[in-house]
């Protein structure tokens, strides 16, 4: 009988790098949800690679980012201490962006803690190949990388060699999670996270990171996936516009997170949306931990 092997990998970096894009590629699954918006990532995420006897834990994390908020520093805190009893860490990077001061400090960190640190360059499909020939080298003599990688999460190219580069970090052991298991993400969380992003995708800039999407009714009725979701925001013009004219922007956040809820989950999905006003949440100790960010 072969023997079982498991490896808990970290995946970081700074905000909007590409660090869910990466994990969704790596497991074949969307399980994290993705935007052009930084800080999309609020939770640590865990996603579950199979191979044969052999299972890789991703925990794909908050954005590497200066916080404003009391919600940014609970992101933050959740970004550190993911790389606390990690056997590898993915350190995600582009190429034509400079590293901001949470990154430098991430990586000193990592380099005093012995933490072995695996640099992939993302979104090489947009880069000139000798300015990613300049940075390899620049980074790579300024910190000690076990592997330096270029890739493209989008394109899924480079993913083979992040596997192979990681198998020297595989220990003997029972797998974490069992084999069918793609995410640790309770279905609520799944489908309050697809609302979520589909107002980062439809909403301006600055209202949907005002936002927080609450699962109040998650009826399972064989045929039929019954869900009422509470969409809270900061304030009272933001309600408006998540709203919209005449409802329009509501249902349309509604219809395009109901198809993917419909895809992930196999079955119809009726979802019932409302918008709820709570004034300056991300600031509020309380409001953060009831909306689901906190220290676990």
């Amino acid at each position: 009988m072969n023997k079982t092997k498991t490896a808990m990998i970290t995946v970081c970096g700074r905000p909007n790098v590409g660090k869910s894009s990466l994990t969704n590629a790596l497991v074949g699954e969307k399980i994290a949800i993705v935007s052009d918006k930084p800080q999309t990532t609020r939770n640590r995420i865990y996603g579950v690679v199979n191979r044969g006897d052999t299972q890789y834990v991703l925990l794909d994390t908050p954005g590497l980012h200066k916080p404003k908020t009391l919600l940014g520093e609970y992101m933050m805190k959740s970004a550190e201490a993911a790389a606390g009893g990690t056997d590898v860490i993915l350190f995600v990077v582009e190429c034509d962006v400079p590293l901001n001061a949470s990154e430098t400090a991430a990586l000193r960190s990592f380099a005093k803690s012995s933490t072995p640190c695996i640099l992939l360059i993302n979104k090489i499909d947009k880069i000139n190949k000798g300015l990613l020939a300049k940075y390899l080298s620049e980074l790579s003599g300024e910190y000690d990388f076990r592997a330096v990688i270029p890739i493209s999460a989008l394109e899924k190219d480079g993913l083979d060699i992040i596997f192979d580069e990681l198998e020297p970090f595989l220990i003997e052991s029972p797998h974490f999670f069992p084999d069918d298991m793609l995410t640790d993400q309770p279905e609520r969380q799944l489908i309050a996270e697809i609302i979520r992003e589909k107002m980062l995708r439809l909403l301006d800039d600055e209202i949907p990171h005002g936002t927080a999407v609450v699962i109040e009714e998650f009826k399972d009725e064989k045929t039929l996936l019954s869900v009422r979701a509470e969409i809270f925001c900061e304030r009272e013009s933001h309600k408006r516009i998540i709203i919209g004219k005449n409802g329009e922007m509501l249902k349309k956040i509604g219809s395009y997170a109901r198809e993917d809820a419909e895809a992930l989950f196999g079955t119809k999905v009726f979802l019932d949306l409302w918008v709820k006003v709570k004034d300056n949440w991300r600031d509020r100790p309380t409001l953060v931990a009831n909306f689901g960010y906190k220290d676990e």
